[in-house]
């Protein structure tokens, strides 16, 4: 079983009986626990294995089957995706993802005792298999470790091995510990280091430093038959696995002390087979799944906040904080944060403290938030697959109706204020055919709008979406897959100029910014690089801006001590900040527990992270 979100909702996707065998897979609503759309078919043996991630923006699940291959399907048009990926002699039991040097891999694991990295891009092999167990491959994760992602995998030979994806080389000698096949692995983060957390036939599960490689404490013992199904997550803040085991049990663990939290869950009738986490509605969810050689069929879901026990209530976000925007209301300076709970919030930067209540009421992720003045009032605007909403900053009341499109969906892009002007840009969804719409939010109508992109293809689509002023009318500045930047005048729909020079890889990230008087943009890409442009001109700012080690895929930028800066957020789980004016670095770069999804820089010069669940705010000395 695996997990994703798909416009907008989040779902649940696993094979499930079908005439008698296991080849279809299907997926689920986990809101209202409807099946999504038809089955998806194409195997010619039953699914062993299901890994999720996004692929040029669109979610994307991928299989591995007895049939000895694995398959890459769109979630949203519910197709496969190219041709079935072969090469194991044998079965494929184990899949993950995970992206390297700006491309999504799937690493695979088989009967034939071998892992191999595959380019869904392309559908092709990289590199040559990973050998070196003695045993059936049955459990794959990714990580990063030392800035590099590397495989974690599992075998019946009772070991774990850990491989560089960018060179397919072992990284250090196999885990030992387990005393018999090991069936589950998952991967976290626990106080800024990475871990894996392994599940095995002798009825235990372990931590790993994938640092050192060596345990990180003692076995965590509890179930009474086999452990073999794990995922992490994060609960009020702390790291956490479940597992789930012969047992008919699923089990929490704090990764933190090695301590089992609550009592197990209990319901099923047999062995627990597969174990994935979510969040549904803001709150932390398990599913649990009856193995398929067993007599329970169901797949059961589980509160994980329900079970903590004299837990406090919590501020913090419960899933993680993917937008971030700072204001000022009343003399002192605010963040908005938007999260993947379905949530957005108010946050006083100087006490660190929540302001209000939660802003509630998206039925998803809150990806796109903006905070300002307009006409003397502070306000805040927040925005996801279903709407914009308007909120007052001084109450936390939201302003009016949500703003949806009556053609069909509202799927936020960019919102900013521009000459004292609120303004959102929203597209309808991939499928749609719609332009992207240009919204004044004061009258809540449409003032323009620029193309999208191809329908189908998706070679030119548009990625990243930012909105600024030149020459006293707004514009819009894209990033798209075809690697271009482009301006397009936000009430006319034209575009202004060429395009901005070519990266070497997708554009992921912009953010536009005025230094000394005039506008630029700062560009983060697949390629690990961030760049800044005069959009006066169209002409770059210098050189790249290098020294990431994996997708910028956050940027900001704004002035710090009077002198205009650049920041960059990347997968590496690093920021880094850059003098506009000289494209030197400021300072060391600043290293994070998780992913950096957004950055920000608040009116009073200071620098606002969101990583993983969490807001940190930093001050420039």
């Amino acid at each position: 079983m695996a997990t994703a979100v798909v416009d907008g909702r989040a779902v649940a996707v696993g094979p499930s009986w079908s005439g008698g065998n296991v080849r279809a897979i299907r997926m689920w609503d986990l809101m209202t626990g409807e099946q999504v759309g038809e089955p998806l078919v194409g195997h010619d043996g039953s699914v062993r294995a299901v890994a999720t991630g996004v692929m040029n923006e669109r979610p994307v699940a991928v299989t591995g089957s007895e049939d000895g291959t694995a398959r890459v399907w769109d979630l949203v048009d519910h197709e496969q995706i190219g041709e079935p990926m072969a090469g194991h002699d044998g079965w494929v039991l184990s899949v993950s993802t995970a992206v390297v040097d700006g491309r999504l891999v799937a690493v695979t694991g088989g009967t034939d005792h071998t892992a191999r990295v595959w380019d869904l891009g392309t559908g092709k092999q990289i590199g040559v298999p990973l050998t070196g167990h003695s045993r059936w491959v049955v459990a794959v994760a990714t990580a990063v470790v030392n800035d590099r992602p590397v495989a974690v995998t599992g075998s019946w030979d009772a070991t774990i091995r850990l491989w560089d994806l960018g060179t397919g080389v072992q990284v250090c000698d196999p885990l030992t510990g387990h005393t018999d096949q090991v069936l589950a692995v998952a991967t976290a983060v626990v106080d800024g280091r990475p871990v894996a957390v392994t599940g095995s036939n002798d009825k235990t599960a372990m931590i790993w430093d994938l640092t050192t490689g060596e345990p990180a404490g003692d076995p965590l013992i509890g179930h009474s038959h086999k452990v073999g199904a794990v995922a992490t997550t994060i609960v009020d803040g702390r790291p956490v696995a479940l597992t789930g085991g012969g047992d008919g049990t699923t089990r929490m663990w704090d990764l933190t002390t090695g301590e089992q939290l609550g009592d197990p869950l209990t319901g099923h009738s047999d062995e627990v087979g597969a174990v994935a986490v979510a969040h549904v509605g803001g709150v932390p969810v398990a599913l649990t799944a009856g193995a398929v050689t067993g007599t329970d069929h169901t797949v059961r879901t589980w509160s994980l906040t329900a079970r903590r026990r004299n837990a406090e209530p919590s501020d913090g976000h419960g899933g993680a904080v993917v937008a971030v925007a700072t204001a000022m209301v009343d003399g002192r300076s605010v963040a908005v944060t938007g999260s993947g709970d379905g949530t957005a919030r108010i946050w006083d930067l100087a006490a660190g403290e929540r302001i209000g209540v939660s802003l509630d009421g998206h039925t998803g992720e809150v990806h796109k938030v903006a905070a300002g003045t307009v006409d003397g009032r502070p306000v805040a605007v927040t925005g996801g697959y279903d709407a914009l909403r308007l909120w007052d900053l001084t109450t936390g009341e939201p302003i009016g109706e949500p703003l949806t499109d009556p053609d069909g969906p509202t799927i936020a892009r960019a919102m900013a204020i521009v000459d004292g002007r609120l303004l959102a840009v929203t597209s309808g969804g991939h499928r749609s055919g719609r332009p992207m719409r240009v919204w004044d939010l004061a009258t809540r109508a449409p003032i323009g709008g620029f193309p999208a992109g191809r329908r189908r293809g998706y070679a030119d689509k548009v990625i990243a979406v930012t909105l600024g002023q030149l020459d006293g009318r707004p514009v819009a500045v894209t990033g798209a897959d075809d690697r271009t930047v482009r301006l397009w005048d936000a009430t006319t729909g034209k575009q202004i100029g060429e395009p901005l020079f070519d990266h070497d890889c997708s554009v992921r990230a912009v953010a536009t910014a005025s230094v000394e008087g005039r506008p630029i943009v700062v560009i983060g890409s697949d390629d690990k690089t961030a760049r800044t442009a005069d959009l006066t001109t169209g002409q770059p700012i210098g050189e790249p801006l290098r020294g990431h080690t994996d997708v910028v895929c956050t940027v900001a930028a704004g002035t710090v001590d009077g002198r205009p800066v650049a920041v960059t957020g990347s997968w590496d789980a690093t920021v880094r900040v850059w003098d506009i004016t000289t494209g030197e670095q400021i300072g060391e770069k600043l290293v994070f527990p998780a992913m950096v999804n957004a950055v920000a820089v608040t009116p009073d010069g200071r620098l606002a992270v969101g990583f993983g669940t969490e807001l940190a705010i930093l001050a420039f000395r």
